[in-house]
Protein backbone atom coordinates (compact mmCIF):
# COMPACT_ATOMS: atom_id res chain seq x y z
CA UNK A 1 0.00 0.00 0.00
CA UNK A 2 1.17 3.16 -0.48
CA UNK A 3 1.91 6.22 1.71
CA UNK A 4 -0.90 7.77 1.99
CA UNK A 5 -2.69 4.89 2.87
CA UNK A 6 -0.19 3.58 6.07
CA UNK A 7 -0.28 7.55 7.30
CA UNK A 8 -3.98 9.10 6.06
CA UNK A 9 -7.58 7.63 7.07
CA UNK A 10 -8.94 5.56 4.63
CA UNK A 11 -11.69 2.82 3.79
CA UNK A 12 -10.69 -0.71 3.51
CA UNK A 13 -13.94 -3.14 1.99
CA UNK A 14 -14.26 -6.35 3.57
CA UNK A 15 -15.37 -9.62 1.00
CA UNK A 16 -16.24 -11.52 3.12
CA UNK A 17 -19.06 -9.35 4.23
CA UNK A 18 -19.62 -6.74 1.57
CA UNK A 19 -18.84 -4.29 4.54
CA UNK A 20 -16.07 -1.42 4.99
CA UNK A 21 -14.32 -0.50 8.25
CA UNK A 22 -12.66 3.02 8.55
CA UNK A 23 -8.96 2.99 9.30
CA UNK A 24 -7.43 6.14 10.75
CA UNK A 25 -3.31 5.14 10.96
CA UNK A 26 -2.81 8.89 11.61
CA UNK A 27 -3.74 8.16 15.01
CA UNK A 28 -1.30 5.62 16.22
CA UNK A 29 1.80 6.16 14.06
CA UNK A 30 3.74 4.28 15.83
CA UNK A 31 3.11 0.80 18.18
CA UNK A 32 2.47 1.85 21.94
CA UNK A 33 5.23 2.97 24.05
CA UNK A 34 2.86 3.91 27.35
CA UNK A 35 2.35 1.65 30.31
CA UNK A 36 1.86 -1.88 29.48
CA UNK A 37 0.44 -3.06 32.87
CA UNK A 38 0.77 -6.77 33.89
CA UNK A 39 -2.15 -8.36 35.31
CA UNK A 40 -1.75 -10.96 38.08
CA UNK A 41 -4.58 -13.07 37.46
CA UNK A 42 -5.92 -15.17 40.09
CA UNK A 43 -4.57 -18.93 40.31
CA UNK A 44 -6.59 -21.51 39.96
CA UNK A 45 -6.63 -24.91 41.08
CA UNK A 46 -6.14 -27.92 38.68
CA UNK A 47 -9.93 -29.36 39.96
CA UNK A 48 -12.15 -27.23 41.96
CA UNK A 49 -14.89 -28.62 43.87
CA UNK A 50 -17.70 -25.69 43.37
CA UNK A 51 -17.17 -25.72 39.47
CA UNK A 52 -19.78 -27.10 37.46
CA UNK A 53 -17.55 -28.24 34.57
CA UNK A 54 -15.09 -29.95 36.30
CA UNK A 55 -15.13 -33.61 36.25
CA UNK A 56 -17.30 -35.38 38.75
CA UNK A 57 -19.03 -32.21 39.89
CA UNK A 58 -22.93 -31.71 40.41
CA UNK A 59 -24.55 -28.95 37.43
CA UNK A 60 -27.20 -26.67 37.88
CA UNK A 61 -29.48 -29.41 36.21
CA UNK A 62 -28.84 -31.75 38.76
CA UNK A 63 -26.58 -34.24 36.51
CA UNK A 64 -23.11 -35.00 37.56
CA UNK A 65 -20.13 -34.89 35.21
CA UNK A 66 -18.45 -37.77 34.49
CA UNK A 67 -14.91 -38.15 35.92
CA UNK A 68 -13.58 -37.32 31.70
CA UNK A 69 -10.31 -37.50 31.06
CA UNK A 70 -9.92 -34.98 27.66
CA UNK A 71 -13.22 -33.53 26.84
CA UNK A 72 -16.77 -33.61 27.40
CA UNK A 73 -20.08 -32.60 25.63
CA UNK A 74 -23.15 -31.65 27.17
CA UNK A 75 -26.31 -30.27 26.58
CA UNK A 76 -26.08 -26.81 27.40
CA UNK A 77 -28.48 -26.41 31.57
CA UNK A 78 -29.40 -23.28 30.24
CA UNK A 79 -30.12 -23.74 26.62
CA UNK A 80 -31.14 -20.40 24.20
CA UNK A 81 -32.22 -22.96 21.69
CA UNK A 82 -34.53 -25.35 21.79
CA UNK A 83 -34.94 -28.66 19.73
CA UNK A 84 -38.78 -29.08 20.01
CA UNK A 85 -39.79 -25.46 19.53
CA UNK A 86 -42.53 -25.56 17.09
CA UNK A 87 -42.49 -24.16 13.05
CA UNK A 88 -44.46 -21.11 13.46
CA UNK A 89 -44.43 -18.21 12.24
CA UNK A 90 -46.02 -14.62 12.77
CA UNK A 91 -46.41 -11.32 10.94
CA UNK A 92 -49.32 -8.83 11.90
CA UNK A 93 -47.55 -6.58 9.85
CA UNK A 94 -44.85 -6.33 7.06
CA UNK A 95 -43.32 -4.23 9.96
CA UNK A 96 -43.67 -6.71 12.34
CA UNK A 97 -42.83 -10.21 11.89
CA UNK A 98 -41.55 -13.31 13.75
CA UNK A 99 -40.62 -16.84 13.06
CA UNK A 100 -39.68 -19.77 15.86
CA UNK A 101 -36.33 -21.61 15.67
CA UNK A 102 -35.35 -25.21 16.74
CA UNK A 103 -32.27 -25.75 17.61
CA UNK A 104 -29.87 -27.05 20.02
CA UNK A 105 -26.67 -25.87 22.32
CA UNK A 106 -24.30 -27.56 23.71
CA UNK A 107 -20.92 -27.02 26.42
CA UNK A 108 -17.79 -28.53 24.91
CA UNK A 109 -14.99 -28.55 28.04
CA UNK A 110 -11.52 -28.67 26.53
CA UNK A 111 -10.07 -30.44 29.63
CA UNK A 112 -10.79 -31.86 33.26
CA UNK A 113 -7.89 -29.18 33.92
CA UNK A 114 -9.72 -26.33 36.01
CA UNK A 115 -6.47 -24.03 35.72
CA UNK A 116 -5.56 -24.53 31.93
CA UNK A 117 -6.60 -22.50 28.78
CA UNK A 118 -6.20 -23.43 25.34
CA UNK A 119 -2.59 -21.62 25.00
CA UNK A 120 -1.82 -23.73 28.36
CA UNK A 121 -2.79 -27.35 26.79
CA UNK A 122 -0.50 -29.42 25.07
CA UNK A 123 -0.54 -30.02 21.18
CA UNK A 124 -2.04 -33.64 21.57
CA UNK A 125 -4.89 -31.91 24.04
CA UNK A 126 -5.69 -29.55 22.12
CA UNK A 127 -6.17 -32.06 19.41
CA UNK A 128 -8.82 -33.79 21.43
CA UNK A 129 -11.07 -29.92 21.28
CA UNK A 130 -10.25 -30.19 17.17
CA UNK A 131 -11.91 -33.83 16.98
CA UNK A 132 -14.72 -33.12 19.31
CA UNK A 133 -15.52 -30.01 16.99
CA UNK A 134 -15.38 -32.11 13.83
CA UNK A 135 -17.18 -34.89 15.99
CA UNK A 136 -20.15 -32.36 16.76
CA UNK A 137 -20.30 -30.70 13.44
CA UNK A 138 -20.81 -34.17 11.71
CA UNK A 139 -23.28 -35.20 13.94
CA UNK A 140 -25.42 -31.89 14.84
CA UNK A 141 -24.97 -30.99 10.43
CA UNK A 142 -27.23 -34.23 9.88
CA UNK A 143 -30.40 -32.11 11.45
CA UNK A 144 -29.49 -28.74 11.50
CA UNK A 145 -28.24 -26.10 8.45
CA UNK A 146 -26.01 -24.20 11.10
CA UNK A 147 -23.44 -25.28 13.40
CA UNK A 148 -21.71 -22.41 15.23
CA UNK A 149 -18.90 -23.36 17.11
CA UNK A 150 -17.00 -20.85 19.62
CA UNK A 151 -15.13 -19.85 22.36
CA UNK A 152 -15.68 -16.71 24.50
CA UNK A 153 -12.84 -16.57 27.01
CA UNK A 154 -12.50 -14.09 29.84
CA UNK A 155 -14.42 -12.47 32.12
CA UNK A 156 -13.77 -9.13 29.19
CA UNK A 157 -15.97 -11.21 26.65
CA UNK A 158 -18.44 -12.16 28.94
CA UNK A 159 -17.39 -15.59 30.34
CA UNK A 160 -19.14 -16.59 33.64
CA UNK A 161 -16.68 -19.59 34.46
CA UNK A 162 -12.50 -19.68 33.86
CA UNK A 163 -12.78 -23.70 33.03
CA UNK A 164 -11.52 -24.33 29.79
CA UNK A 165 -14.95 -24.55 27.35
CA UNK A 166 -16.16 -23.47 24.25
CA UNK A 167 -20.00 -24.14 22.87
CA UNK A 168 -21.71 -25.20 20.12
CA UNK A 169 -24.97 -23.61 18.77
CA UNK A 170 -27.12 -25.74 16.20
CA UNK A 171 -30.03 -24.37 14.07
CA UNK A 172 -31.90 -24.11 11.05
CA UNK A 173 -31.92 -20.54 10.23
CA UNK A 174 -28.85 -19.18 8.94
CA UNK A 175 -27.64 -16.35 10.98
CA UNK A 176 -26.77 -12.88 9.59
CA UNK A 177 -23.08 -12.92 9.47
CA UNK A 178 -23.39 -16.46 7.90
CA UNK A 179 -25.42 -15.49 5.57
CA UNK A 180 -23.59 -12.27 4.91
CA UNK A 181 -20.14 -14.45 4.01
CA UNK A 182 -22.81 -17.13 2.29
CA UNK A 183 -23.58 -14.38 -0.12
CA UNK A 184 -19.90 -12.49 -0.55
CA UNK A 185 -18.49 -16.48 -1.14
CA UNK A 186 -21.33 -17.99 -3.67
CA UNK A 187 -21.09 -14.48 -6.07
CA UNK A 188 -17.06 -14.52 -6.04
CA UNK A 189 -17.41 -18.03 -7.22
CA UNK A 190 -20.08 -17.86 -9.37
CA UNK A 191 -17.85 -14.93 -11.50
CA UNK A 192 -14.28 -16.23 -11.06
CA UNK A 193 -14.49 -20.34 -10.73
CA UNK A 194 -12.52 -20.03 -7.27
CA UNK A 195 -13.49 -19.86 -3.97
CA UNK A 196 -12.89 -16.32 -2.38
CA UNK A 197 -11.06 -17.32 0.86
CA UNK A 198 -8.75 -19.80 -1.12
CA UNK A 199 -7.79 -16.27 -3.70
CA UNK A 200 -7.25 -14.56 -0.65
CA UNK A 201 -4.70 -17.20 1.26
CA UNK A 202 -2.45 -17.02 -2.00
CA UNK A 203 -2.43 -13.01 -2.18
CA UNK A 204 -1.66 -12.93 1.82
CA UNK A 205 1.28 -15.63 1.04
CA UNK A 206 2.78 -13.62 -1.55
CA UNK A 207 2.55 -10.28 0.38
CA UNK A 208 3.67 -11.72 3.60
CA UNK A 209 3.15 -8.90 5.62
CA UNK A 210 -0.53 -9.69 7.00
CA UNK A 211 0.66 -13.11 8.09
CA UNK A 212 1.54 -13.75 11.83
CA UNK A 213 1.94 -17.84 11.94
CA UNK A 214 2.00 -20.21 9.57
CA UNK A 215 2.38 -24.24 9.11
CA UNK A 216 2.33 -26.82 5.92
CA UNK A 217 -1.80 -27.02 6.38
CA UNK A 218 -2.64 -23.58 8.08
CA UNK A 219 -2.24 -19.69 7.54
CA UNK A 220 -2.78 -17.01 10.43
CA UNK A 221 -3.17 -13.67 9.44
CA UNK A 222 -4.45 -10.05 10.43
CA UNK A 223 -6.94 -9.65 7.48
CA UNK A 224 -6.89 -6.33 5.47
CA UNK A 225 -10.20 -5.27 6.56
CA UNK A 226 -9.98 -6.42 10.16
CA UNK A 227 -12.10 -4.06 12.70
CA UNK A 228 -10.69 -5.50 16.23
CA UNK A 229 -7.16 -4.11 16.94
CA UNK A 230 -5.20 -7.56 17.33
CA UNK A 231 -8.27 -9.45 14.95
CA UNK A 232 -6.80 -12.68 13.20
CA UNK A 233 -8.47 -15.02 10.37
CA UNK A 234 -7.11 -18.64 10.70
CA UNK A 235 -7.33 -20.83 7.09
CA UNK A 236 -6.31 -23.57 5.69
CA UNK A 237 -4.22 -23.45 2.61
CA UNK A 238 -5.79 -26.36 0.54
CA UNK A 239 -9.83 -26.19 -0.18
CA UNK A 240 -11.78 -27.20 2.53
CA UNK A 241 -15.90 -27.05 3.10
CA UNK A 242 -15.83 -28.24 6.67
CA UNK A 243 -14.26 -29.23 9.53
CA UNK A 244 -15.04 -32.66 8.85
CA UNK A 245 -13.53 -32.80 5.87
CA UNK A 246 -9.93 -32.32 7.31
CA UNK A 247 -7.47 -35.24 7.50
CA UNK A 248 -5.60 -36.61 10.25
CA UNK A 249 -2.68 -34.18 9.21
CA UNK A 250 -4.43 -31.37 9.12
CA UNK A 251 -5.99 -31.79 12.48
CA UNK A 252 -2.77 -32.25 14.01
CA UNK A 253 -1.27 -28.94 12.72
CA UNK A 254 -4.39 -27.19 13.45
CA UNK A 255 -3.51 -28.01 17.07
CA UNK A 256 -0.16 -26.77 16.26
CA UNK A 257 -1.14 -23.39 15.18
CA UNK A 258 -3.90 -22.72 17.66
CA UNK A 259 -1.07 -23.28 20.59
CA UNK A 260 1.46 -20.92 19.17
CA UNK A 261 -1.67 -17.97 18.34
CA UNK A 262 -2.89 -18.07 21.30
CA UNK A 263 0.32 -18.61 23.08
CA UNK A 264 1.81 -15.37 21.23
CA UNK A 265 -1.81 -13.95 21.95
CA UNK A 266 -0.76 -13.85 25.81
CA UNK A 267 2.66 -13.18 25.12
CA UNK A 268 1.55 -9.75 23.75
CA UNK A 269 0.56 -7.75 27.02
CA UNK A 270 1.69 -10.62 29.72
CA UNK A 271 -2.03 -11.99 30.30
CA UNK A 272 -4.36 -14.54 29.28
CA UNK A 273 -5.46 -12.76 26.52
CA UNK A 274 -9.58 -12.88 25.94
CA UNK A 275 -11.30 -12.89 22.78
CA UNK A 276 -14.29 -14.14 20.99
CA UNK A 277 -13.52 -16.84 18.74
CA UNK A 278 -15.85 -19.33 15.82
CA UNK A 279 -15.65 -21.34 13.22
CA UNK A 280 -17.32 -20.82 9.70
CA UNK A 281 -17.76 -23.43 7.07
CA UNK A 282 -20.46 -23.78 4.86
CA UNK A 283 -23.66 -24.64 5.96
CA UNK A 284 -25.43 -27.68 5.56
CA UNK A 285 -27.65 -26.64 2.43
CA UNK A 286 -29.14 -28.64 -0.76
CA UNK A 287 -27.97 -25.94 -3.08
CA UNK A 288 -24.63 -25.27 -4.46
CA UNK A 289 -21.57 -24.45 -1.23
CA UNK A 290 -18.81 -24.75 -3.92
CA UNK A 291 -17.81 -21.30 -2.81
CA UNK A 292 -17.40 -21.59 0.85
CA UNK A 293 -13.86 -22.60 2.02
CA UNK A 294 -13.50 -23.01 6.12
CA UNK A 295 -12.10 -20.46 8.28
CA UNK A 296 -12.23 -19.18 11.94
CA UNK A 297 -12.42 -15.47 13.66
CA UNK A 298 -10.62 -14.56 16.34
CA UNK A 299 -12.01 -11.38 17.56
CA UNK A 300 -10.03 -10.05 20.73
CA UNK A 301 -10.90 -6.87 22.28
CA UNK A 302 -7.60 -5.46 23.98
CA UNK A 303 -5.91 -2.17 22.38
CA UNK A 304 -2.97 -1.17 24.07
CA UNK A 305 -1.92 -3.16 27.02
CA UNK A 306 -4.03 -5.98 29.50
CA UNK A 307 -6.48 -3.42 30.69
CA UNK A 308 -7.02 -0.88 27.92
CA UNK A 309 -9.60 -2.61 25.25
CA UNK A 310 -11.16 -1.46 22.02
CA UNK A 311 -15.01 -0.37 22.30
CA UNK A 312 -17.68 -0.28 19.82
CA UNK A 313 -19.36 2.56 20.20
CA UNK A 314 -20.47 6.17 18.85
CA UNK A 315 -19.64 6.05 15.28
CA UNK A 316 -18.86 2.47 14.97
CA UNK A 317 -22.59 2.00 16.32
CA UNK A 318 -24.07 4.78 14.33
CA UNK A 319 -21.83 4.15 11.23
CA UNK A 320 -19.52 1.61 10.77
CA UNK A 321 -16.22 0.04 12.52
CA UNK A 322 -13.34 2.34 12.84
CA UNK A 323 -9.49 1.16 13.99
CA UNK A 324 -6.93 2.90 14.29
CA UNK A 325 -3.47 0.52 14.78
CA UNK A 326 -3.33 -0.76 11.00
CA UNK A 327 -3.41 -4.71 10.28
CA UNK A 328 -0.03 -4.83 9.20
CA UNK A 329 1.51 -2.94 12.49
CA UNK A 330 -0.88 -5.69 14.39
CA UNK A 331 0.50 -8.57 12.71
CA UNK A 332 3.87 -7.38 13.25
CA UNK A 333 3.16 -7.30 17.21
CA UNK A 334 2.27 -10.52 16.81
CA UNK A 335 5.00 -12.19 14.98
CA UNK A 336 7.47 -10.47 17.35
CA UNK A 337 5.66 -12.16 20.11
CA UNK A 338 5.52 -15.64 18.48
CA UNK A 339 6.84 -18.59 20.58
CA UNK A 340 10.08 -20.76 19.28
Amino acid sequence: MGTDFRQRPHRRYNPLNGEWVLVSPQRALRPWQGQVERVTAARRPPYDPECYLCPGNLRASGERNPNYQHTFVFVNDFSALLPDTPLKAFEDHPLLRAVSVPGECRVLCFSPRHDLSLAEMEVEAILHVVDAWIEQTEELGKRFRWVQIFENKGEMMGCSNPHPHGQIWALEALPNEVLKEHHQQTQHYRQNRRPLLLEYVELELQQAERVVVENEDWLVVTPFWAIWPFETLLLPKSPVLRLTELKNSQRLNLAAILKRLLAAYDRLFNTSFPYSMGWHGAPFLEENVLGWQLHAHFYPPLLRSATVRKFMVGFEMLAEAQRDITPEQAAARLREVLPS
